[in-house]
């Protein structure tokens, strides 16, 4: 996924933007409110980690122009403001979640994983698809009962399948979903990673449509 964090704090949000991006998700930082609306005005993402207090205003309000605008990005709500009806106005304001600082990046990763099922329509983290047994939360993958083993930038394309099954991908959005790591991909990195969970996963659940993208069948 391509997440963006708005976050003011420096030591917080590098150790977010470390975790997050860790977990094989491209990352883009803001730390200012105008900041975030200008990376969402210029790129797509599949969920936002937003503080409620920013240097140049508050998040919620933030929030509600954002869905009054129509837009239903997942959002996951980050604050020290720990009262219920605070929990109670991010919820109605229209965040998925809302976890309070300060809070363990594990417990972060495992709530990005969650919003980001239900937003699939895959609930569990644990899926099955023909001969493949899937545990997205452990990145977990087995074949006919045995274990296979994929690198990180394997599992961040074959994560955009197994959480959008029978969706079309296309070259730049697996593209998106690689450069979440730090160095320059290739021209034909898309080809090289699919032609290898080709290999590992079965040829038969990649399927490739010509001039469009790729996706996953079960």
């Amino acid at each position: 996924m391509r997440i963006l964090v708005i976050e003011d704090d420096h030591l917080l949000g590098s150790a977010i933007v470390e975790q997050i991006a860790g977990d094989g998700h491209r990352v883009d930082w803001a730390k200012r409110l105008d900041d975030g609306a200008a990376y969402l005005g210029s790129a797509e993402f599949q969920l936002i980690l937003l503080d409620l207090m920013l240097p140049d205003g508050l998040g919620l309000p933030f929030l509600r122009t954002l869905r009054r605008g129509g837009n239903d990005i997942p959002v996951i709500i980050l604050t020290a403001l720990d009262q219920i009806t605070d929990r109670i106005d991010g919820l109605n304001a229209g965040a998925d979640d809302y976890l309070v600082k300060p809070f363990h990046l594990a417990e972060l990763s495992a709530r990005v994983l969650a919003v980001s099922r239900r937003y699939a329509g895959n609930p569990s983290p644990f899926q099955v698809y023909g001969d493949l047994e899937v545990d997205l939360s452990q990145k977990e993958i087995r074949k006919n009962g045995k274990p296979l083993k994929l690198t990180a930038r394997e599992w961040a394309v074959a994560e955009g399948f197994f959480l959008h099954p029978e969706v079309l991908f296309s070259k730049t959005q697996l593209e998106d979903r690689l450069n979440s790591f730090s160095h320059e991909i290739q021209s034909n990195a898309v080809e090289v990673y699919v032609s290898r969970l080709r290999k590992k996963l079965g040829a038969a659940h990649i399927v490739t449509e010509h001039g469009l993208g790729y996706s996953f069948v079960s």
